[in-house]
């Protein structure tokens, strides 16, 4: 053992009378181990429990200046935001804090000491639509992530089910978007997980359904869209898609079904739309009726200005976002699927019920004929 070499904490007990509060205590320690080993050093005044990010600088990004730089590497966030973040959180590696007109250097590392956003446990419930002994389908709530990350820690579905069902081992078989609701499937065996995945890769005997409120009549009922999809390499959104020119991108393939068509007092037109997805690309289901002609309601990266979607993340939105976007988030919801039974091979059919609030902003709306 080498005497000035920091030791790796021994395995934690995941039994522990305490519970969730020793857990985030033996997270805290292997995060110090970490960044130890790492040598990065902990700057005065930043507390135990706070999330560490290391950015590593590309070669072909060096001399770019910092607030630049971070606002490239931090998914939706905009310039003004990138400022602030380095203003409280950005640091060498050493703990001396860094301005934001530095110019970064290739290989250097930008070190992140952020506070946890959410370290209360919001009082959620997460309720289940269907479960036995191999599966547990839950009707995820919008606006909350399936992961945590450094913006969201305790908020999310993997650590609302470890508190509320401590004693289960269960997996995740996919995720959703953070603001998009409905089935979200996990696995209570290892031959189920496995199984199910298997399934979600091939499609072959997989049925996965959303409803999506839209702006918009379209002169059809039923359509079948298969425009390619790619990363949008001129958007300032690293998670942005968009259609690519034919020959490039990934195949996608979305069938879609206008369930009812109606408006607003002043005559706006929405159209509630049934979407089947073939194949399994990111935000396959906003991109292609985006290119359509039906942006899905309060949807801030494929809606009428994507600027709102850095200005949503910052916590930033103007009234005049509000107004445009009509909802706090995108109207699309999870609602049915099917597959293979994973123990029985029996088929298994499972639905969500639409959340309150898409299902109140449709009922506002006035009812009119399917077809025009």
């Amino acid at each position: 053992m080498h005497p000035n070499r920091p030791q790796k904490p021994k395995n934690r007990r995941s039994d522990h009378p305490e519970g969730a509060a020793f857990q985030r205590r033996m997270d805290q320690r292997d995060a110090r181990y970490e960044a130890m080993r790492q040598g990065i050093q902990r700057p005065s005044g930043v507390p135990d429990d706070a999330i560490r990010r290391v950015l590593l600088v590309p070669p072909e990004m060096g001399g770019m200046r910092l607030d630049r730089f971070l606002q490239g590497q931090l998914r939706g966030t905009s310039r003004t935001r990138s400022q602030y973040i380095i203003t409280q959180c950005a640091f060498t590696p050493e703990g001396a804090r860094l301005k934001k007109n530095h110019r970064v250097r290739g290989g250097e590392r930008v070190v992140l000491w952020r506070d946890t956003y959410d370290d209360v446990s919001p009082e959620i419930q997460l309720d289940a639509v269907f479960e036995d002994d191999h599966i547990l389908a839950l009707n995820k709530p919008p606006s909350i992530p399936v992961h945590p990350s450094a913006r969201y820690h305790r908020s999310t579905v993997t650590m609302l089910l470890a508190e509320q069902r401590p004693d289960e081992h269960l997996t995740l078989i996919h995720r959703l978007d953070r603001e998009t609701s409905g089935v979200l499937l996990l696995a209570r065996t290892r031959a189920a997980d496995r199984l199910i995945k298997i399934q979600f890769e091939s499609r072959k005997d997989l049925l996965k359904q959303y409803l999506a409120i839209c702006w918009g009549h379209p002169d059809w009922t039923r359509t079948r869209c298969e425009l390619p999809l790619e990363p949008d390499a001129d958007s300032p959104y690293r998670v942005k898609i968009r259609v690519a020119e034919e020959g490039r991108g990934q195949l996608a393939a979305t069938s879609f079904h206008v369930v009812e068509r109606r408006r607003n007092e002043a005559g706006k037109p929405y159209a509630l739309v049934e979407c089947t997805l073939h194949t399994g690309r990111q935000h396959q289901i906003r991109v292609h009726l985006a290119a359509l002609g039906l942006p899905i309601v309060g949807d801030k990266l494929y809606g009428p200005d994507a600027s709102a979607f850095a200005r949503g993340s910052d916590g930033e939105l103007t009234e005049d976002d509000v107004v445009m976007l009509e909802m706090g988030r995108q109207a699309l919801h999870a609602h049915v699927i099917e597959l293979d039974h994973p123990h029985t091979g029996e088929r298994l059919r499972i639905e969500a019920p639409m959340y309150d609030d898409m299902a109140t902003f449709w009922d506002g709306l006035a009812a009119q004929a399917v077809t025009e």
